[in-house]
């Protein structure tokens, strides 16, 4: 038996602190560079998964090359490492998100795990009948159908803050629907069609004073915005790893220590067990009572490589990266004929949505794609916003820390084949 220690992976390189090079950031993403169609790959569809850097790539590699093992009770090396490398992803988040200590950090499989974790255990246990539940019209599905479900165990109500011409919540409405019988304000942090940053403290100040809690998925803002769960003010807060250049099949719950003391678990098993009997069970505090089984070892690790290269980026230079180049993709879409760009809310990140006249947005996806051009097309899981937007569907090119310029004009240029193609 070879006796020596196993290598140690070396992971990739972070681009330097202190200066955002563009071109630099996109050699980490091995991804890009390939040709699609016989085209180079315009990548525009990063609210749906974003691509990984090479940082997170090798930290995966690392882990199932020289780590590899379950976490937790393991005598042996490797589950010994496994646990540390797991345990450093949890403190690791736990900083990403400004919390007060790394057991409020859950990991789940996915931004709907996690919300789906919330309504089940804490809405099962403290949601009665005729209490209420408010949501927006930006919702994902993700933050719908769950408390649809939980809604029709517990006799619940659920309200709707509606948006207004601009995209922007109604904030009128939303003191007009508040009572002492919200319960609970569960919203979006970015819409994920209209790119809409909602005022989440001002919403949270406004809510608490009625005794509610605010739940906050931030699947589409964690990648965007500099997040502290306690300025926001969120009692919870819920993100997925693959829109912030992390693996899939992780995701993250935050939530207060207080509320995750008195949730009851959700998903029973291994892990998350105190003592075992057929006759009862006892379970585990948290974070462990909200893990069952194995949990998603490796994606945590690579998720904490994700943070751990997102940050390296200065915060201010890629917010107005980001910003200017969602400022010329709306100033450049607006020069195509029979392109309908949907809202114009006061802030926007992350994406932008349009119609192209007399041409479904599936066909325009296709022609798009020919070109090497990838954008997502669909309701996107927003069905109740396109019925207040009046479209079934629309075409949403999403942007990330590695777009260009060049990207913007690729795809105003392939809206223009767009406009060929159909005429024909």
């Amino acid at each position: 038996m070879n006796s020596m220690a196993a290598p140690a992976i070396v992971p990739a390189a972070p681009p330097r602190s202190g200066r955002f090079d563009l071109e630099l950031v996109r050699r980490d993403f091995p991804a890009l560079d390939q040709l699609v169609n016989g085209h180079p790959l315009v990548y525009l569809d990063s609210g749906a998964t974003a691509q990984k850097p090479l940082a997170v790539i090798e930290a995966l590699t690392g882990f199932l090359t020289r780590d590899n093992a379950n976490v937790h009770r393991g005598v042996h090396t490797l589950s010994q490492r496994a646990t540390e490398l797991y345990d450093k992803a949890r403190e690791r988040t736990r900083r990403f998100l400004g919390a007060a200590e790394a057991d409020e950090v859950i990991f789940t499989a996915g931004t709907t795990a996690a919300i789906n974790l919330v309504a089940q255990s804490w809405g099962r246990r403290f949601l009665s009948p005729g209490d209420e539940i408010l949501l927006t019209e930006l919702e994902h599905h993700s933050n719908i159908v769950p408390w649809q479900l939980i809604r029709d165990f517990t006799g619940a109500v659920i309200k709707v803050i509606p948006i207004n011409g601009a995209g922007d919540l109604d904030l009128a409405s939303l003191d007009r629907l508040l009572s002492r019988r919200t319960r609970l304000v569960a919203l979006t942090h970015v819409s994920n069609v209209l790119g809409t940053v909602n005022p989440i403290r001002q919403i949270a100040d406004r809510a608490h004073a009625v005794g509610a809690l605010v739940l906050v998925d931030g699947a589409q803002s964690a990648p965007h915005l500099p997040i502290d769960v306690r300025a926001l003010g969120a009692d919870f807060f819920i993100f997925s790893g693959h829109k912030l250049y992390g693996p899939t099949g992780v995701g993250v719950l935050y939530g207060r220590r207080e509320l995750l003391d008195r949730m009851p678990p959700w998903q029973g098993g291994g892990g998350m067990i105190g003592r075992v009997s057929f006759q009862e069970s006892t379970f585990a505090p948290v974070p462990n009572r909200f893990e069952a089984g194995t949990p998603p070892i490796a994606e945590a690790i690579g998720l904490a490589a994700a943070m751990d290269y997102l940050e390296s980026i200065p915060a201010a230079d890629l917010i107005s990266h980001e910003a200017s180049l969602l400022r010329y993709a709306e100033r450049r879409l607006a020069e195509v004929s029979g392109v309908r760009v949907l809202g114009r809310p006061g802030e926007r990140v992350g994406v932008v949505s349009f119609t192209v006249d007399d041409t479904h947005p599936h066909d325009v996806g296709t022609i798009l794609d020919h070109q090497g051009i990838a954008v997502r097309t669909g309701h996107h899981c927003a069905q109740p916003l396109m019925h207040r937007l009046d479209v079934p569907s629309t075409v949403r090119a999403s942007f990330g820390l590695y777009n260009r310029v060049a990207d913007v004009d690729a795809l105003v240029d392939g809206l223009g084949k767009v406009r060929q193609v159909m005429s024909a």
